[in-house]
This record gives structure tokens, sequence and C-alpha cells, in this order.
């Protein structure tokens, strides 16, 4: 017994040493990787949009909110002729609801085949769940997109891109799915016969970026 409690001590006085040490190695990389970004934006000639601070500063604060365990969704958009420059902002928040809505489908659609050994009729059947999910996911995740920057840069005198970097909350997020989920099954009798274990694959965060 008393081995055992001397044990227990010194697992207790490590921690502490354990903890520090993964900080400093996490530290370490989100460092590297904040570089390598912005290496990389720089040389693909990414301008920030639509902020008076510095793209510095901006992605530093995207990369600390992420680290608080905020999701990112982003969204690209481009235009062909600059007098509809005023569009891409609004484009690109349509194309990651859209992208991340088509993540989900998939990703459900991956789960549930795998998971549930469905027979083929229940497969046609879940076919149109899917659809009707990912059109409501893309509805419901809208609303909990958090705007975090832009970037712009000009291709050619005639074409002009912008990428916009979203938060997303995961406990919102999740809830937007299971709400796209709840609507999309009310028509279909095996999604209703599937749905605890649906929803529970919704609730884990299994399309966490």
């Amino acid at each position: 017994m008393k081995k055992i409690i001397i044990m227990l001590i010194s697992v207790l006085f490590m921690m502490p040493a354990v903890s520090n040490a993964q900080n400093k190695a996490l530290d370490k990389a989100l460092a590297k990787e904040y570089k390598q970004k912005m290496k990389e934006l720089k040389k693909e000639g990414w301008k920030l949009f639509g902020s008076t601070r510095s793209l510095e500063v901006e992605l530093l604060k995207h990369y600390e909110k992420r680290n608080e365990g905020k999701g990112e969704v982003v969204g690209v958009a481009s235009v062909t002729d600059p007098k509809h420059k005023n569009l891409l902002k609004s484009t690109a928040e349509i194309n990651a609801c859209t992208t991340y809505a088509r993540d989900c489908g998939m990703q459900l659609q991956g789960r549930v085949a795998v998971d549930q050994g469905l027979t083929d009729d229940e497969k046609s059947e879940f076919e149109h769940v899917y659809q009707a999910y990912q059109g409501l996911v893309e509805k419901e995740i809208k609303g909990e997109l958090i705007p975090s920057f832009s970037l712009i840069r000009e291709v050619s005198s005639n074409h002009i891109e912008m990428q916009v970097f979203y938060l997303v909350d995961e406990d919102a997020a999740s809830n937007a799915r299971i709400r796209a989920f709840e609507n999309a099954k009310r028509e279909s009798e095996v999604a209703q016969k599937y749905a605890q274990k649906v929803s529970n694959f919704i609730k884990e965060g299994f399309d966490k970026k």
C-alpha cells in the first residue's frame, strides 16, 4: 500500500512537468504553422481586405481562436469583372456554407454506410435523406459562421479572387447539424429507424475541421 501511495505522489509531481512540456511543444508547432501560412499567403499574392490591422495580426488572432477550440470554414469566390468586386464577400459566404454542408453530407453518408450495414432498399432511401440533410445544413450553418478575416488578390486585370475565413463554435455547429437531421428524417422511415445512432454521430463532432 505504501509503495502505491509513493507511486501516486510521484505521478502527481510529474504531471505539471509533462503538461508544461506538451504546452511548449504545441506553442512551437503553432509558431511554425503560423510562419509557414504567412509565407504561403504572401508568396501567392494574397492581401488583407476590409481591415485596418495587418495580415500578421489578423492571422495570429485567427490561430488563437482556433487553438481555443473554434472550427474553421473557408469560403472562396472570384470575379472576372472588377465592377462586381463587391459581390465577392457574399459569394464567398455562400460557398463556405455549401462546402461545409457538402463535407457534412459526405461524412454522414460514410459513417452510416460503414456502421449500419444498410440493405440496398435502405441505402436507396437514405440517398434522399443525405441530399435533404446537406441542403438543410447549408441553411442552418449560415447563422453560425463568424467572419474572421478576408484576403484578396488580383490574378490578372480581369480576374480577382477572395478567400474569407470563418470561425465556427463546435457546439453551435453540432446543434445546427442536429436540427438539419431532425428535419431531414421526417419523410423517411429508415432515417427514423436509425435516428438515434445518426444523431450520436453528429453529436460526436466527427466533421470537425
